[in-house]
């Protein structure tokens, strides 16, 4: 019998990761960013294979991932952990730079970056591992303190998304179904458990053709969060 509640105990970091194919970008949040060598130093990196990133890994044969500091903005982790890449340009409107090989940097968020060149890439199922060797790197606040896993789950409440490799479904779909149900009978307003974001029914979701007056238990089954695409069972009544 698997406990999953064991699984949130294992310590990880958590990282942009993020590459570039003639000129298109890309980037995702991973906790799966690990040093394998120290001489030369090799670094891996788990990534879903539905991912765009993991296309655009694959061809470019390079990524970066970037140090987030633990003040990040949320709308961060939003944009790049629970976005696709094939649907939205992730990084329009984002103050960014080039590192040498070309990767796409946010300099705001980051403690400091690392890019590497692919070296070897390994089949592990759902996802791809990419191993790379370090070609360049560079501190750039060394008195920020970086963000955890733990910190993630425990101070902002967030969940891993479908994709991630700590993704734990639920166990059956009644007890997804339950949650909503549970949450439901509750009070008017929600927040969503992965980003913060508050539904108001006085308000709706006028990006979506919510209109004001739509109370939760009303909204669409298919219905998901506008800020990070979470879905309703990811939503808990507030006071």
């Amino acid at each position: 019998m698997l406990n999953t509640e064991a699984f949130y105990k294992i310590s990880y970091g958590l990282y942009l990761v993020s590459t570039e194919l003639n000129g298109r970008l890309n980037g995702y949040i991973a906790n799966t960013v690990f040093q394998l060598t120290a001489d030369p130093a090799r670094f891996a990196i788990s990534c879903n294979k539905d991912n765009l990133s993991a296309e655009l890994i694959s061809a470019s044969k390079k990524f970066a991932f970037s140090i987030l500091e633990k003040d990040v903005d949320q709308k961060i982790i939003s944009r790049f952990g629970y976005k696709s890449g094939k649907e939205i340009n992730k990084f329009e409107d984002i103050e960014y730079f080039s590192g040498e090989m070309g990767n796409p940097i946010i300099k705001q968020v980051s403690i400091a970056y690392f890019e590497c060149e692919l070296e070897q890439t390994i089949d592990v199922g759902t996802h791809l591992l990419f191993i790379g060797l370090l070609k360049n790197n560079e501190m750039l606040d060394s008195d920020k303190t970086p963000l955890t896993y733990l910190d993630y789950q425990t101070l902002r409440n967030g969940k891993s998304p479908k994709n991630a490799p700590t993704y734990i479904k639920p166990e059956t779909e009644e007890e997804a179904e339950k949650v909503v149900k549970e949450n439901i009978d509750k009070l008017s307003k929600y927040e969503c458990l992965v980003c913060g974001h508050i539904y108001d029914p006085t308000i709706g979701d006028p990006d979506s053709g919510i209109p004001a007056g739509t109370s939760f238990e009303d909204l669409p089954d298919n219905w998901v969060c506008p800020d990070c695409g979470a879905e309703k069972a990811d939503f808990q009544a507030i006071d």
